[in-house]
């Protein structure tokens, strides 16, 4: 059975720096980690990726022949992908023995809620490999500080979850920049467990431009909490203990954790029920070692 993850998300919320970091991470604890880069339009990569989809089709190619825009080019990649599925499974079956693996995928976001393709490539190969699978889905941390950003981030995690339905972990990635574009209203806790969204409401009714739009993000917001499917950890993919924190998750979530395990489901589950101090280190640690409070503020 092999394990690894599937990295998504945004431009810019950093998932090719993710799936660098990581795998040097992984490799400093004992694991064989290969990268797979299935983004045609990352063209300087910062790993060696074991499989590169500009083996097989280059975007620059594609927008050429078929003068299509980037947005255009990279559904047609996922296409011809989809319909090439055979080559990759040839270049991932060398890996299958001993690696872990590392998908790199588009930051297009209508891959993973509108269009098929790439969730189509993702069910084939864990049907075809016996693959165990997460979705690591990265959200730039800073869209915290924005009430309508966050929503909207909120909106696409909600959708990217029920469109790929694979075992999902919702990342605040860059939390080391989270202030960066402004102090938040609330504490991180209200970000990362998406509590009562009402609250941002008045923080929306004060902007101008966000009022007229009030009824639609009311509804908006209603559906993320009748899902209430959406929390976020935190990440600085810098810090070891910040990345260590996360595989533990992500072990749990595609079952990495229980391999080679020969146990009864009692002790099954209480390994799945440990960490209890998971909290602390997803947003208490997190809010202490990142984000000024209000009385060293005063004092500063």
């Amino acid at each position: 059975m092999v394990f690894g993850q599937v990295v998504v998300g945004p431009p810019g919320s950093g998932k090719t720096t993710y799936c660098n970091g990581m795998s040097q991470f992984l490799t400093l604890i004992g694991r064989k980690v290969a990268i797979v880069n299935l983004d045609p339009a990352n063209d300087s990569l910062p790993y060696d990726c074991a499989v590169n989809i500009e083996d097989l089709v280059k975007l620059s190619d594609v927008m050429i022949e078929h003068s299509l825009g980037p947005n255009g080019g990279l559904v047609y990649c996922m296409d011809y992908l989809e319909k090439n599925i055979d080559w990759l499974e040839e270049k991932l079956k060398p890996l299958l023995k001993d690696h872990y693996l590392l998908f790199d995928f588009p930051g297009q976001v209508e891959l993973f809620f509108l269009h098929s393709n790439a969730k189509n490539v993702i069910m084939r190969l864990i049907k075809k490999l016996s693959l165990r699978l997460t979705a690591v889905h990265l959200v730039d941390a800073h869209l915290c500080s924005d009430p309508g950003k966050y929503i909207s981030a909120l909106l696409l995690s909600l959708s990217t979850m029920l469109h790929l339905e694979l075992p999902h972990i919702n990342v605040l990635s860059k939390i080391d920049l989270i202030e960066s574009y402004g102090k938040l209203a609330f504490n991180l806790d209200f970000y990362t467990d998406v509590q009562d969204l009402s609250y941002l409401q008045h923080s929306l009714d004060k902007d101008p431009h966000s009022a007229k739009y009030r009824k639609l993000t009311k509804e908006l917001c209603e559906v993320v909490e009748h899902y209430s499917l959406v929390n976020f950890t935190t990440l600085d993919i810098q810090d070891k203990e910040s990345v260590g924190n996360l595989v533990k998750l992500i072990d749990k979530t595609n079952g990495y954790i229980f391999a080679g395990i020969d146990a009864s489901a009692v002790e099954f589950s209480k390994i799945a029920m440990g960490a209890p101090d998971w909290d602390y280190y997803r947003f208490a640690a997190v809010q202490e070692k990142y984000m000024k409070d209000d009385e060293n503020s005063n004092d500063d």
